[in-house]
């Protein structure tokens, strides 16, 4: 009897274990078309590579520019709850930084508000764009 318990007391954790990790709530491509930008993300195995950059390692995602090879790295990743992560960002020059949070409203949309520190810009027309302190980003199926 004792082994049956053990082994449905198992069970019951490896379920709990695999759906923590095999969440799509943080992993997936995401974009914004107003500012054509978009994130590459997985904050759970933390194994983004940058295309063409990949000196920086595994990750756990990056902000990108459509058209551009400039991005947003995100350096380290803590979930905070089934809907909400913490991040620590940082430009590909490594001059500027910043702490923001990513939080999921439904399954196919994410926002990003930006906390402390420097204020994203993406290049734009030769120029610097600034981006909203909060933007949202909508799931891109079919994307890696």
């Amino acid at each position: 009897m004792k082994h049956i318990a053990l082994t449905a007391a198992m069970a019951l954790l490896s379920l709990g274990a695999w759906s923590q990790t095999d969440s799509t709530l943080f992993r997936g491509y995401f974009e914004n078309r107003e500012y054509d930008v978009y994130l590459r993300l997985d904050l759970y195995a933390q194994d983004i590579v940058v295309p063409g950059q990949d000196y920086y390692g595994a990750l756990p995602g990056y902000l990108g520019k459509v058209n551009n090879p400039f991005c947003w790295l995100f350096v380290s990743a803590r979930l905070k709850g089934e809907r909400e992560a913490l991040l620590s960002v940082v430009n590909d020059y490594g001059s500027e930084d910043l702490e923001a949070t990513l939080t999921a409203p439904d399954d196919s949309t994410l926002l990003l508000r930006q906390d402390e520190g420097s204020t994203i810009k993406v290049p734009r027309d030769r120029k610097w764009q600034k981006l909203p302190k909060t933007i949202a980003f909508r799931r891109v199926k079919g994307r890696p």
